[in-house]
């Protein structure tokens, strides 16, 4: 619980209500993604990275994070965008979901926005797959469009 001083009265909230509605706003390739605030660990830079063999094609391999080893998995491929070179704007962004740590491969990271829940939508139904399989809702910030993940048909 955190303390938030409010007319000369404390009013307790909890860690949830603090990042409720706060998503962390990345690229990969030219769609913009959101993802909630509250799964992510860090953002840190790419990293040397050792490849595990026989594993999905989208896992990049392992890194060791202050001792932890963590898996790494390259969004552009698990979207089936195809591969590119890293860039100084290419980093991780450590997750943290379900006791289940691991980290995402991006093109680059925007921001964090606040994104209300009238801005927030069912996606549209789909018939192709792709990327849409991957999609929890659509928000729009800002005039733009962003989808917003669902971790769980990720992994």
């Amino acid at each position: 619980m955190e303390a938030i001083a409010m007319d000369d009265s404390l009013i307790m909230v909890s860690a949830e209500d603090v990042m409720r509605g706060k998503y962390l706003v990345f690229y990969v390739g030219d769609n913009g993604f959101g993802l909630e605030i509250s799964y992510v660990t860090e953002i840190i830079g790419i990293q040397n990275i050792t490849h595990v063999p026989h594993t999905h094609h989208y896992i990049k391999g392992i890194i060791n994070l202050r001792g932890t080893v963590v898996p790494v998995m390259d969004m552009r491929l698990r979207f089936s965008l195809g591969e590119i070179e890293y860039t100084d704007r290419t980093c991780i962004v450590v997750i943290n979901t379900d006791d289940i740590c691991i980290g995402l491969i991006v093109d680059e990271v925007s921001e964090v926005v606040d994104i209300a829940d009238e801005n927030i939508q069912p996606p549209p139904p789909t018939t192709g797959g792709g990327i849409n399989n991957y999609i929890r809702a659509i928000a729009t910030v800002g005039g733009h469009v962003k989808q917003l993940l669902d971790l769980e048909k990720i992994f």
